[in-house]
């Protein structure tokens, strides 16, 4: 199930690689998480899809009985107390195959990170900026 033994180039290659069923899992997550951050580039990264905006997004990979996303450990540490019934860990959350995928959820976290990102950037700039007076 994993297309791990493989370099892909592409997020549409690491998904054509995948079953048809997880394949039509991994498209819902991927549109959504194109709505909740329209700006953001796609981009496989350690193998993985990914989005990326002002740094690292979100990853998600499918595995042999879930799809793991990857909002980093802010993301999962803003939505614990939803994401309590679901397996994780410090940085991921496990999404099983037999149970629908929580849309709403993965939307309210990308775009918590999509604002993480942006004011992360914001300040960086503004940091640089007053450093140079």
């Amino acid at each position: 199930m994993e297309p791990t033994s493989k370099k892909f180039k592409s997020v549409d290659e690491y998904l054509s690689a995948l079953p048809k069923e997880v394949k039509a899992l991994m498209q819902i997550i991927r549109k959504t998480i194109k709505e909740a951050a329209p700006q953001a580039e796609e981009l496989i990264s350690y193998n993985m899809p990914s989005f990326n905006l002002e740094g690292r997004l979100v990853y998600y990979a499918a595995h042999t009985k879930h799809i793991g996303i990857y909002p980093m450990a802010s993301g999962i540490e803003a939505f614990k107390k939803e994401l309590s019934i679901y397996k994780g860990a410090k940085g991921s959350v496990q999404f099983p195959f037999e149970k629908p995928l929580p849309l709403k959820l993965i939307t309210k976290i990308i775009k918590f990170r999509v604002e993480e990102n942006l004011n992360k950037a914001k300040l960086k700039k503004y940091k640089k900026s007053n450093a140079k007076h």
